[in-house]
């Protein structure tokens, strides 16, 4: 065989290797640890998602842990202690953030607030690296500096009860869900300012960021509705009914599809966001809570309270391929990138 007939079995020798190393590439990025807070353990469960497993269950302290996030880097999971208690209602009020290294599964930090805030929702901001932290008693937004793991900067949010955070991916906008007085906080992360306080209902509860920034989503806990703010104007743009009441949301990576927990029916269901109407009704296990979409866009991971299980709800077929049995109270998702 001559060089002129050899060269179409190079180039698609060359073609192959290159379609293997992408496709390497693009599941890379996927590759992780799902980490699930258990509420009544008080444990972090890390867990093997491809063999839907759960690995180990840490401890994360002797009182009730409801959220988690993982660092990045994929290191680290950062664990703020809540308390014992329901949102708004009596009980142990916390005061700490656990940090657990992924690798060594020990805790390497416990960072004490100068006074009980009720720390939730913890996220990393997309531009500046710095951990967000919802501190309900306070009625603020603790930003952080991981790497001294100190408060740096202390964001009002004008409104009791934040429980919830979502952040633009830009960096430069937060939004709370202010539980008891049904309100949404718009924040200035640049300037650490508030600036406007959004009335939804008598109470609202969760909250969560189109993948464009253009939308914000929080439902209403006096009917099964949705509130759709439009963040150009940061006002209640649309009112969504919906089959039963909501709780937890996240946008597919796409920006096609919001996921919608309902723990009163065991239910997620799935809002159309061209057309604004549910448009699929996935049955879970008892009591949905939180809803992580992997970074892959493949697999959506519903915490689901009351079964001490998470499902794995393929987004291709719309079913759930797995329920991956971890602690009792399961609550908090968080993803941990493995490079």
């Amino acid at each position: 065989m001559n060089l002129w007939h050899r060269i179409p079995h190079v180039l698609l020798l060359v073609i192959s290797i290159f379609l293997m190393g992408a496709s390497h590439s693009s599941t890379g990025a996927s590759h992780g640890i799902l980490l699930v807070v258990n509420k009544a353990d008080h444990t972090l469960s890390l867990v093997d998602p491809e063999a839907g497993r759960e690995m180990v269950a840490l401890p994360v302290g002797g009182i009730t842990a409801h959220e988690v996030a993982a660092s990045p880097d994929g290191k680290a999971a950062w664990v703020p202690i809540y308390g014992n208690s329901g949102v708004g209602r009596p009980g142990t009020d916390g005061a700490k953030l656990t940090v657990i290294d992924l690798a060594s599964r020990k805790t390497i930090d416990t960072l004490n607030f100068d006074e009980p805030t009720r720390p939730h929702c913890a996220l990393f901001g997309p531009r500046d690296g710095k951990l967000y932290l919802t501190a309900e008693l306070s009625r603020s937004i603790d930003r952080i500096d991981p790497a001294t793991r100190k408060i740096v900067d202390r964001i009002p949010t004008g409104e009791p009860e934040s429980h919830m955070l979502a952040i633009s991916s830009d960096g430069k906008r937060g939004y709370t869900a202010n539980v008891g007085s049904g309100t949404v906080s718009v924040l200035d992360l640049e300037h650490r300012t508030l600036l406007k306080v959004i009335p939804i209902s008598k109470t609202t509860q969760r909250i969560a960021i189109s993948p464009d920034d253009r939308w914000i989503f929080t439902a209403d806990q006096t009917k099964p509705e949705l509130a759709v703010i439009e963040a150009a104007t940061d006002t209640v743009s649309k009112r969504v009914p919906l089959p039963d009441f909501a709780f937890g949301t996240a946008s597919t990576h796409d920006g096609r599809w919001l996921l919608i927990t309902q723990p009163r029916s065991s239910k997620v269901a799935v809002l159309n966001l061209e057309t604004m109407k549910v448009e699929k009704i996935i049955d879970v296990p008892p009591a949905p809570q939180e809803i992580l979409i992997r970074p892959d866009n493949q697999v959506a991971y519903i915490s689901c309270d009351r079964s001490k299980q998470v499902a794995a709800i393929n987004l291709s077929t719309w079913k759930v391929d797995k329920l991956i049995d971890v602690g009792g109270g399961a609550d908090g998702l968080a993803w941990a990138v493995q490079h």
